[in-house]
């Protein structure tokens, strides 16, 4: 019978195992990692119904119904007015740069409108880039504005049914007026893509050449490291160039994504982007030692990276410490440059803040790329 099956060789198959588990760190981490990471970011960072949103107030005269409608608006948690009495070309160029989520302005005759029993006014701009942003906070703007002033004036029930509907709210949904889900989700897919091909692609770079025993001749080679990475790095930039490519015309012509902004400027963030991608990579194959490990590597950037940039959720709607999280990751720079370009129409001066952090991120990889890098083999 113990030719068959012997409960002494399944131990100690079993035993085998626990220890090559135990030396493989980094696949005995990822099973403990990757699931407590799921819970924490599903559990507490991820958040459909953002609040507390940056506002921007255009109130020439701060009267007291004035007061009322913005103090009626934080109390919703929606809005947060961090540029008070900010002039309309600094709330447009706030909204523009993606400072602010909403601009509400009260005209400076919106109080003794209200008092002459004319029908007051106000404008509520809404960036509707991101649609999911924007809905819950537009969808009590009305009722919220409306009880505000009317518990103002001191209306008792009656009066208060024949003063309903006298306040007009205007709502313009900037930049996605339709609040089509593509128009977001699209041009942000083109960063998603190259950072799922281009981190993993290149964290085999040198992982491949372990495995296949080449590692020795590529070392023997007369060649600095960072010519060396730069050798690895460099033919990844144009399978880069094909999906760009790929991607903005698939968006157009499919999807019907507009395209407002400058073309050049937008390739320019790409490239960066791209690099930073390619060295993270050449990166994580310098400390993975077979390709499974980089690849598990990889994945572990990817959850986090597609959680916390603002792809999948709402960034404003995360609680702070995930914010936190999520500007030390290329990704979320990326998006915000792209969707402004594409949708606002961004020139530079409105992107030069997330095109300073792809650099950062650029010289960072290159950095402790070449400090990973090692000349002889372990």
């Amino acid at each position: 019978m113990s030719r068959f099956f012997s409960l002494g060789r399944l131990a100690a198959m079993w035993r085998k195992e626990l220890v090559q588990m135990r030396r493989d760190r980094i696949t005995f981490a990822m099973m403990l990692g990757v699931p407590l990471m799921q819970l924490v970011l599903f559990g507490f960072a991820i958040n459909g119904d953002p609040k507390g949103l940056p506002a921007a107030l255009v109130a020439p005269t701060q009267d007291r119904y004035t007061r009322a409608i913005v103090t009626a608006l934080e109390l919703t948690g929606y809005y947060r007015f961090d540029h008070v009495t900010a002039s309309a070309a600094e709330a447009e160029a706030l909204i523009e740069r993606g400072t602010v989520s909403f601009v509400v302005t009260i005209p400076s005759d919106f109080g003794r409108r209200v008092d002459r029993g004319d029908s007051p006014v106000i404008l509520i701009e809404a960036d509707a880039t991101d649609p999911a942003v924007a809905s819950g906070a537009v969808s009590t703007l009305g009722t919220v504005a409306q009880q505000a002033l009317l518990h103002e004036r001191g209306l008792d029930a009656l009066a208060e049914e024949e003063a309903r509907g006298q306040l007009e709210v205007i709502v313009h949904r900037r930049y996605n007026p339709e609040g089509i889900t593509q128009y977001n989700i699209v041009p942000g897919l083109l960063g998603v893509i190259l950072q799922m091909t281009m981190v993993m692609m290149t964290s085999m770079a040198l992982t491949r050449e372990t495995e296949r025993g080449t590692m020795e001749n590529l070392l023997a080679m007369p060649a600095t490291a960072l010519e060396i990475m730069l050798g690895k790095v460099l033919p990844y930039l144009g399978v880069g160039a094909v999906q760009v490519t790929v991607v903005l015309v698939a968006a157009r012509l499919l999807f019907g994504v507009p395209f407002v902004g400058d073309l050049s400027l937008l390739l320019l963030g790409v490239l960066i982007f791209v690099l930073a991608l390619v060295l993270l990579g050449y990166t994580i194959s310098t400390v993975a030692r077979t390709q499974m490990q980089a690849m598990q590597l990889t994945f572990f950037y990817f959850l986090p990276s597609l959680l916390l940039s603002g792809f999948m959720f709402p960034f404003r709607g995360m609680p702070g410490w995930a914010q936190v999280l999520g500007e030390l990751l290329p990704l979320t720079h990326f998006l915000r440059m792209i969707r402004a370009v594409m949708l606002k129409g961004a020139g530079y001066a409105n992107v030069q803040p997330q095109l300073a952090a792809l650099m950062l991120f650029v010289l960072a990889f290159a950095l402790l790329a070449l400090a990973r890098f090692r000349r002889t083999l372990d």
